[in-house]
């Protein structure tokens, strides 16, 4: 039986709409293409990997594997820091196991006991996300670069051993070699330092270890598990062989690890003229530059209409800056008001002066307020003023004023 031309044109058209469908769903569902295995960019050249590495080269050498193997993942970079955020109140080996939970690659297991890192990782994930690029490319370039700044950092008299971090320079291949590890094996510091500061020899020579500070430090002792491909005493960089090791074995990308349930991120070139260390010039301070901090930097815009100060799926005023009722000048978490001598009623333009108490007759300092007037009870009544003089009228009743005339002045209020 010969079907009919309108039956075969329906058919085409059913076809047609099905794989339409089909195909758009796969573009929803499909990562990025660079997660996708598409052409990568450029590497960086030597100068320009400086200038990412720069900010964190200084850090101790196991904290330094992890923040750079984790780079390889940004996606993940957001969505750990996004977790932290849901789970403010585990610490410790509960957070851990949570994580492990989580299904998330043993890097992050590890970094999730330092928030601030992962919060600065999110808030400039462009950067992190070419040296991830860089370390999937060639581990021995990332190393070298970390060599080249630790070099300058120490030949400018930053970069000492102290009561934080145990300094070492060993030799390999007749070549100076910088190790950094924590003083105490089982507590971590992390420094903050200004590169533009840091990698320099100041005028006259000065010895510039002071411009390295560290925080509070983060105990790691119930982590020191070498059982666990997290623990943090498999973590580290093998500087003679240029590479990065983990669970004390080398370390060459993550095997059925972490699958991001939804990919959000995408990468955005990188103005390099906007970092120190353009060109090689590590005196040159970009325009609006600030040092980079640990805790809390400037907002980032990420892609996909994110606005600073808030994270997907949640609400406005997870950091300072973008809480309800936040000011700048209060502590995260506190109210506004709560500093010593503050008083909302005591800012300059409603009638006092700071620090002054409104509102109290005779106080110094104070200008009159309303409360300070006399009232109108104790001013004159309308019944004892005079009255008017006779045949000079009287006044309509009503409100207590007398009736009939009466002669006389009104007496000043």
């Amino acid at each position: 039986m010969q079907r009919k031309p309108g039956n075969i044109l329906l058919l085409l058209l059913i076809s047609l709409l099905f794989s339409g469908v089909t195909s758009s769903l796969h573009a929803q569902t499909a990562p990025p293409p660079q997660a996708q295995g598409g052409p990568p960019p450029p590497p960086p050249t030597p100068e320009e990997l400086d200038q990412l590495l720069a900010p964190i080269a200084l850090y101790p050498d196991s904290l330094l594997a992890q923040i750079t193997t984790a780079s390889t993942n940004p996606q993940e970079i957001l969505d750990v820091d996004n977790w932290l955020t849901s789970n403010p109140n585990l610490t410790g080996t509960a957070l851990t196991d949570a994580a492990q939970k989580q299904g998330f690659d043993p890097a992050f297991i590890a970094l999730v006991t330092f928030p601030t890192v992962l919060e600065m990782m999110a808030e400039h994930i462009d950067d992190y996300a070419a040296i991830g690029q860089a370390v999937t490319a060639n581990q021995a370039e990332v190393a070298s670069s970390i060599q080249r700044l630790r070099s300058q950092a120490y030949a400018s008299g930053a970069l000492r051993s102290n009561a934080q971090q145990q300094v070492d320079v060993q030799q390999a291949s007749g070549q100076p070699v910088y190790a950094i590890q924590p003083a105490n094996p089982q507590v971590v510091y992390v420094p903050e330092y200004d590169p533009t500061v840091v990698y320099v020899r100041p005028a006259g020579g000065v010895v510039a270890s002071s411009f390295i500070s560290f925080g509070v430090g983060i105990g790691i002792g119930a982590l020191l598990v070498n059982n666990h491909p997290w623990g943090w005493g498999g973590w580290g960089w093998n500087w003679g062989g240029r590479s990065i090791y983990y669970n004390r074995g080398p370390w060459g990308g993550w095997h059925g690890g972490y699958r991001p349930p939804n990919y959000w991120y995408r990468p955005r070139p990188i103005v390099w003229g906007n970092r120190p260390g353009y060109r090689g010039n590590w005196g040159y301070r970009p325009p609006n530059y600030r040092p980079p901090s640990s805790i809390h930097r400037p907002g980032y815009n990420r892609p996909g209409g994110y606005r600073p100060g808030t994270r997907p799926g949640g609400t406005p005023g997870n950091r300072p800056g973008n809480r309800p009722g936040y000011r700048p000048g209060t502590r995260p978490g506190a109210t506004p008001g709560n500093r010593p001598g503050y008083n909302p009623g005591n800012r300059p333009g409603n009638g006092t002066r700071p620090g002054v108490q409104p509102g109290r007759p005779g106080t110094p300092h104070t200008r009159p307020t309303p409360q300070n007037r006399p009232s109108p009870q104790n001013r004159p009544s309308p019944q004892n003023r005079p009255s008017k003089p006779a045949g000079g009228g009287s006044r309509p009743s009503g409100g207590g004023r007398p009736q009939g005339g009466g002669g006389g002045q009104r007496q000043p209020r």
